[in-house]
């Protein structure tokens, strides 16, 4: 029976457990998105709102700047980040959980994240899933810029050629000259060939003789 025991073991010893899910919480607050099994993201998905949720609760504290903080705010900072980091053993992802993220969320009271099923994983067919921040209020995601169709976008013309192009059309076109015919018309048959009757073949001569005599 296990009773009072959240969470799941993922067939890991309580410390490899542990830094797992350490290294997790990091990169998701580093990365803002991972790409990982879908149990070993609902899990880390606890951590990374129980984290989130710690600096959040600091308020307005976190839009001041460390000198014009009084001594009893910068406790709380103090303390929080110490709670912060019993999850994540990562410095720098810390802060800037303090510093980016927290801010980020001051007016939305839970549900930092969402996971997106993305199927199975063609080897062992495990179910993948996307682990990512949501974004901020009032700011949209940028859709990402479609390629443009061909090698090369034409360029435009310039207004000048545009008027001139117009010009141009709408002028006549001029008749392009006719080629000359040559002088003297058209070459006259021969005489002989006239006095030929038609249909009549004319009569070669043998083939090595010179002229038609006997």
């Amino acid at each position: 029976m296990r009773h009072k025991r959240a969470g799941l073991h993922l067939s890991r010893t309580p410390a490899h457990r542990k830094a797992l899910f350490s290294n997790l919480v990091a990169a998701v607050l580093t990365y803002e998105r991972i790409r990982t099994t879908e149990a070993k993201a609902k899990e880390v998905r606890r951590l990374v709102e129980r984290a989130i949720t710690w600096a959040r609760r600091l308020g307005p504290v976190l839009t001041k700047k460390p000198e014009k903080r009084t001594d009893e705010e910068k406790a709380r900072v103090v303390h929080a980040m110490r709670m912060a980091l019993r999850a994540v053993r990562d410095r720098e992802a810390v802060l800037k959980l303090f510093e980016e993220i927290g801010p980020r969320y001051l007016t939305r009271h839970g549900g930092y994240t969402r996971i997106m099923k993305l199927g199975q994983r063609p080897g062992d067919a495990a179910h993948m899933s996307l682990l990512e921040l949501i974004p901020a209020e009032g700011k949209a995601e940028k859709p990402e810029p479609k390629p443009e169709k061909g090698n090369a976008a034409k360029p435009k013309k310039e207004p000048a050629e545009k008027g001139k192009a117009k010009k141009e059309a709408g002028r006549p076109r001029k008749a392009t000259p006719r080629a000359a015919a040559p002088k003297g018309g058209v070459k006259k048959e021969s005489a002989a060939r006239k006095a030929q009757p038609s249909g009549a073949t004319a009569r070669r001569a043998p083939r090595g003789k010179k002229g038609g005599g006997e």
